[in-house]
């Protein structure tokens, strides 16, 4: 799955480690979803998306 959390999370001038307390997670959980080592929980995903204020669709993509 594509995602586009650092775009979005710089967009929103935060950092790796401000998404992380904003999300409960660690800042290497971030690291590791940013760069596509991990796909988040469904649960999760949608914090990310809500935190990021944008929808689920806008936040993740399957890869063709």
């Amino acid at each position: 799955m594509r995602n586009h959390v650092r775009l979005l999370r710089q967009d929103r001038g935060m950092t790796q480690q401000a998404l992380a307390d904003a999300l409960a997670v660690s800042r290497q959980t971030v690291h590791s979803i940013e760069s596509g080592k991990y796909d988040p929980s469904l649960p999760l995903a949608f914090k990310i998306a809500k935190v990021l204020q944008r929808s689920i669709e806008q936040v993740f993509e399957p890869e063709d």
